[in-house]
């Protein structure tokens, strides 16, 4: 699974930016505190966490101890620290950095998981309205759910097919899961399946088609939340396929 370009560039920032700073900061090494430093270094860590990740984090504040030992304490350009101060500074500006950046990625998280939230739940409501409305089709309703599964999964593209079952493609299940050949196929690890992906859409037990899935090559699967969103969204457009079912027959 191919690794996320953001999250490739906060992993070299996490090396780099500390190093950077570090050397910058060396001609104001006499003239600075080196407890003023360390929380100059400190700051490069919060920017990298709250752009990057957990890992990215980790390793700026690694770097930013490492770094300030070889360039800020004597004897310099070494990594062998002689004053006891200096130790304990190395070490605080280790340890806060971790903490820090654990905190930043964190609080960054829970940003996004609160937006992503709020988008999922717009896109529900934001359907049941057009559903609702009276002045809808239910074809306007499966166009709606095919545009909002677009945008919710990240997908290159996705049809809807009336009719009955054909071939055995990869299903996305109402839980969230996904299966291929009857096994729960791992996302996490092996990213999505090859080929198109079926979504069911199915109202008071009855099959009234599916969402064909269709993933851009090589991206992350959508987490959870995501996945649970996309299954309501095809019940919703089952739903109207099935109430224009009973009052006008069944599709041919």
């Amino acid at each position: 699974m191919r690794i996320p370009l953001r999250d490739t560039a906060a992993v070299a920032a996490g090396a780099l930016a500390p190093f950077a700073t570090a050397l910058v900061l060396m001609p104001l090494r006499t003239s600075v505190t080196h407890t003023n430093l360390a929380l100059l270094l400190v700051v490069v860590v919060v920017a990298v966490s709250a752009f990057g990740n957990r890992f990215a984090g980790a390793l700026a504040a690694l770097s930013a101890a490492a770094w300030f030992d070889f360039f800020h304490t004597e004897p310099y350009q070494s990594f062998h620290i002689r004053d006891r101060a200096d130790i304990e500074t190395a070490v605080l500006l280790l340890v806060v950095g971790l903490i820090v950046s654990q905190l930043a990625v964190r609080g960054r998280t829970m940003r996004r998981v609160a937006v992503m939230d709020a988008m999922h739940l717009e896109r529900l409501h934001g359907t049941t309205r057009l559903a609702r409305s009276g002045t809808s089709s239910s074809d306007d309703v499966v166009r709606r759910v095919r545009e909002e599964l677009i945008e919710a999964l990240e997908l290159r593209g996705c049809r809807f097919e009336y009719g009955a079952l054909i071939g055995r493609p990869p299903r996305l299940d109402p839980d969230g899961t996904v299966r291929v050949d009857g096994w729960i196929w791992d996302l996490e690890r092996q990213g999505w399946p090859d080929g198109e992906i079926e979504l069911r859409a199915i109202a008071h037990g009855r099959y009234q088609g599916r969402f064909l899935l269709t993933p851009e090559p090589g991206s992350v699967p959508p987490p959870l939340e995501a996945r649970l969103v996309a299954a309501d969204l095809a019940a919703q457009a089952a739903a109207a396929l099935d109430d224009d079912a009973v009052s006008a027959g069944p599709r041919s």
